[in-house]
Formats: C-alpha cells, sequence, structure tokens
C-alpha cells in the first residue's frame, strides 16, 4: 500500500500513533470533505480562506473568479500553503472535564498552486467539483459557456507533502475514574443530506431528478 513520505512538516509528533501517511486513507478524507481551509502568509500577515474543493488524482483543485486577489497572487508568487480539512463523527463523553475529546478525520496538506490553463483539465475539475458537491448534477445542468470560462480561475495543488491524524473509539479515563456514576460515551455526528427543497421561480412542470430522490 502507497504512503507519503514524511517530513519535519507532516511528521505528527503530538499522540504520533494517530497519525498515518497512507494515500488512500488521506484520498479518501479528501474527498468526502466539502469545504478546506486554505492558509498562507503574506507581507508578514496571515490569512486562511475557507472554500470548496475536489481531488483528482494526486492534484487538489480550487476554483474563483479571475479577479480573485489571493488566488492570483498564490499563482503567480508561488506562496507556500497550507492546506486542512476536518471531517467530525463524533463527540467523546468522558468521566473527566479533562478527558472529553471528539472523534475525527483529518488531513493537512503543505503544497503550492498551479494556474490550470489545459482546456480539458480546467472541464474536468469544474466536473468533478460539481458532481462532488451534488453527484449526478453535471450532466443536468447548463454548461459554463465562454464568457463564464474566462471569469473562472482554476488553481491545482500537487499532493505530495501530506499527513492524516484520527481518532476513533471510546473515552479514555483515568483508571480509578471508571468506578464514577458518571454517563460517558460518543454522540456520533454525521453530515445527511437532506431532502431538495425548491426554487420558487422554478419553472412549473419541472420535475425532481432522480438523483436528488
Amino acid at each position: 500500500m502507497s504512503s507519503f513520505k514524511q517530513t519535519d512538516k507532516t511528521s505528527i509528533t503530538r499522540l504520533s500513533k494517530r497519525g498515518t501517511y497512507d494515500q488512500h486513507t488521506i484520498y479518501s478524507i479528501l474527498d468526502e470533505a466539502l469545504f478546506c481551509t486554505l492558509a498562507y502568509v503574506q507581507n508578514n500577515e496571515p490569512f486562511q480562506i475557507p472554500t470548496g474543493f475536489c481531488r483528482i488524482d494526486n492534484k487538489l483543485y480550487l476554483h474563483g473568479s479571475v479577479g480573485s486577489f489571493y488566488m492570483r497572487e498564490l499563482a503567480e508568487k508561488k506562496i507556500p500553503v497550507c492546506i486542512s480539512v476536518t471531517l467530525m463523527d463524533g463527540v467523546v463523553l468522558a468521566r473527566s472535564a479533562f478527558h472529553h475529546s471528539v472523534n475525527y478525520r483529518s488531513v493537512v496538506l503543505f503544497s503550492k498552486a498551479e494556474l490550470v490553463t489545459d482546456e480539458k483539465e480546467l472541464y474536468k475539475a469544474l466536473e468533478v467539483f460539481t458532481n462532488k458537491m451534488q453527484p449526478g448534477r453535471w450532466d443536468d445542468i447548463r454548461q459554463p459557456n465562454e464568457s463564464e470560462w474566462k471569469k473562472t480561475m482554476v488553481l491545482a495543488f500537487p499532493i505530495e507533502e501530506v499527513s492524516a491524524k484520527i481518532r476513533t473509539g471510546d473515552p479514555k479515563d483515568d483508571e480509578e475514574d471508571y468506578d464514577l456514576n458518571i454517563w460517558a460515551g460518543v454522540v456520533p455526528l454525521k453530515t445527511v443530506r437532506m431532502p431538495a427543497e425548491k426554487d420558487p421561480a422554478l419553472k412549473p412542470g419541472v420535475e425532481l431528478p432522480d438523483y436528488l430522490k
């Protein structure tokens, strides 16, 4: 099974047993998460941007307006970035306040932006992103026209320097606390797609597509 090489930035030092560099595990977390946070430093000031993303092979893709200042800066100046995602799977309720925790899956990626100019890659990135947000959507909608393509910027970030950290399981209390008359366990958390709500301006007679049922 393929794993990413550990570096000074990606090596997990705190609770290292929770760290993993396994490619399949990292990709699966990235593919499930809908949003990421991109952080960078500009003129000695920190910035972070929450945004949607998708993964294709060994690259993570973001898109936005060609007028986006931060995207232009990242592409032109090759500013190092840190991209992170977190999936919350449960609140861990221990017998003591100190040992409360959460079950989670997270990925931290270090990379630099590459401006995507190839038309096929641009098209594929937008298709994969759209279908990630709502599976089946791309083939059901009007495709971007020439004007819209010209207004869209796509950045690719190679996935090379990366690690994941995961916590699962029950609370871990101090041995003497297990005799306390205090409930302990896990409250599971899950992101769930709810029934679709129609646009009030929806044209009469347009039925809900099968992929939304």
